[in-house]
């Protein structure tokens, strides 16, 4: 009997057929199985891989432009404390997570940027220093003042005199090394090593590392430092095979439905935020702008949220920052501009005429090609010349200078204005004031809070205020929260406030009701 009779018999028969189903199945089961395991597998090597190399760039970067401080600062360490402590604190200040820089001659630190005059041997605040390196780091459980907070101490000596040098410490924020690691399920934690002492994500303090440690997957070094990442995992995971059998399973017996469900299940990244804009999930609340010589509402910032059916509010930095990673963020600008375009016209007559809006723009909405007939589509929407746009752009996000720089250009034709916010939180700081032409510079928070403290933010937001006055930029401090910050910034010239102090972003209905009951209506 031929092949095809045979097959034509089978396929006669039900029992058969189950037969035959259930053997192809058992084999296509097999094979995805093992298929899926070893993808995985390669999987999870390859996000242990990319997670060290983008920790390791992360790294490079930040101590590259740390080191261009220290260069520039090496020259004072021949001077008096005196002399240079007040080009010493703004340095600090300005340089994100670090702590202090101390001026170092002959062994003994002499100048700090956050105590000023000091006279203590080195040998007595780092002992493990070894002062004949070029660079050296540890790890310190704390300082006297701020005791249980691990920093990083580095000693960079002068090129020119061995005998002197600059010592920087560090906060340790592993925050950064977290934001790489959210996307790596397969990480289990993050260890920063210097010398045999560590900090990890999992516990809080420093801990020594000895040879019964765990042995991390994968390690991240930086030439010329003396300092690691750790990354540990699993490379095999029962997780994972648990499922490798499962997938087999319902792909032998499911086939082509089993295999186009994960294809759906692949591309589902972004059909959240699809899903959302479609069923309305996201909304906007308005946080008002008071003028701080009458605390008379001039203006206010616009803030999008997402109240999901399942997960509740999410906050906007998760949401956000997952737009921008799944390229999903002009679309969900353009639903912020609808959002807008829906409410503002009713705020004609509670507001006054001129007043004030601010809006987020992401720099991938900013530097795409459909940035300016959004704005066109936008600017059409809106009630005609009543309301004074003003486009928030954060300090902390990178920008491609010239396109920048024609941008704002182009808005200010247009009869926008431009606003860089949460000034002094990033790596750019006095840069982007140089580069670009602003007309609002919104004063971060975390200055906001060290007012009535002795910190060595205080000063530094007297310096904020001082340098935005005299380029003739408008300020706003954001995160007001109590009577005496505002009267504090007030006094100092700070034109406009916004904070809880005022009022908690709010729903269009409440602000109206707010500024109904303030003007006594």
């Amino acid at each position: 009997m031929s092949a095809a009779n045979i097959f034509k018999r089978y396929l006669t028969t039900p029992r058969k057929i189950i037969i035959m189903s259930l053997m192809v199945g058992f084999v296509l089961a097999i094979c995805v199985s093992a298929l899926n395991a070893f993808w995985l597998y390669h999987k999870r090597e390859q996000s242990f891989d990319g997670l060290a190399a983008g920790i390791q760039d992360y790294m490079r970067d930040y101590f590259h432009e740390l080191k261009s401080v220290t260069d520039a600062l090496q020259p004072l360490t021949v001077s008096d404390c005196k002399a240079v402590s007040s080009e010493l604190t703004p340095k600090a200040a300005f340089n994100i997570n670090v702590r202090s820089f101390v001026l170092i001659n002959d062994g003994k630190a002499y100048c700090s940027s956050a105590t000023g005059s000091v006279a203590v041997p080195l040998s007595v605040l780092v002992p493990e220093f070894d002062l004949r390196k070029k660079i050296d780091m540890t790890i310190l459980p704390g300082t006297l003042r701020v005791p249980g907070r691990p920093i990083i101490a580095i000693w960079y000596q002068n090129p020119h005199d061995q005998q002197r040098g600059i010592m920087a410490t560090l906060n340790v924020n592993l925050r950064p090394y977290l934001v790489f690691a959210s996307h790596q399920r397969e990480t289990a934690s993050i260890a920063l090593v210097v010398g045999d002492k560590a900090i990890t994500t999992l516990a809080s303090g420093v801990h020594k590392i000895t040879p019964q440690s765990p042995l991390p997957l994968r390690i991240a070094t930086l030439p010329d430092y003396p300092i690691k990442f750790y990354i540990y995992g699993e490379a095999w995971s029962a997780e994972d095979m648990l499922l490798s059998i499962l997938v087999g399973i319902l792909f032998g017996l499911a086939g082509g439905a089993l295999f186009g469900m994960i294809l759906y299940n692949r591309q589902r990244s972004g059909k959240e935020i699809w899903q959302g804009m479609r069923r309305n999930q996201f909304y906007i609340v308005w946080q008002p702008v008071v003028e701080s010589a009458t605390f008379t509402m001039t203006g206010a910032e616009v803030l999008m949220r997402w109240e999901h059916p399942e997960a509740g509010n999410i906050p906007p930095d998760a949401f956000i920052h997952y737009a921008e990673a799944q390229q999903l963020i002009i679309p969900l600008t353009r639903h912020l501009f609808t959002l807008i375009a829906k409410e503002l016209p009713l705020l004609v007559g509670v507001l006054p005429q001129g007043a004030r809006i601010g809006i987020n723009i992401a720099p991938g909405h900013l530097h795409s090609p459909e940035f300016k007939d959004d704005i066109r589509k936008l600017a059409a929407s809106l009630p005609t010349n009543y309301f004074q746009i003003v486009f928030e752009i954060t300090e902390r996000d990178m920008l491609n200078e010239n396109q920048a720089v024609s941008l704002f250009d182009w808005l200010h034709q247009q009869g926008f204005e431009i606003a860089v916010d949460d000034f002094g939180t990033g790596h750019s700081a006095l840069i982007y004031l140089e580069r670009f032409t602003m007309d609002y510079l919104k004063i971060d928070r975390g200055f906001i809070n060290a007012i009535g403290t002795e910190t060595v933010t205080s000063p530094v937001l007297d310096a904020v205020i001082s340098l935005a006055q005299r380029l003739n930029m408008t300020t706003l401090a954001e995160g007001v929260e109590t009577g005496e910050q505002a009267k504090w910034l007030a006094e100092r010239g700070v034109n406009y406030l916004q904070g809880f102090y005022f009022s908690y972003p709010v729903r269009i209905a409440q602000l109206i009701e707010w500024q109904r009951q303030r003007a006594g209506k």
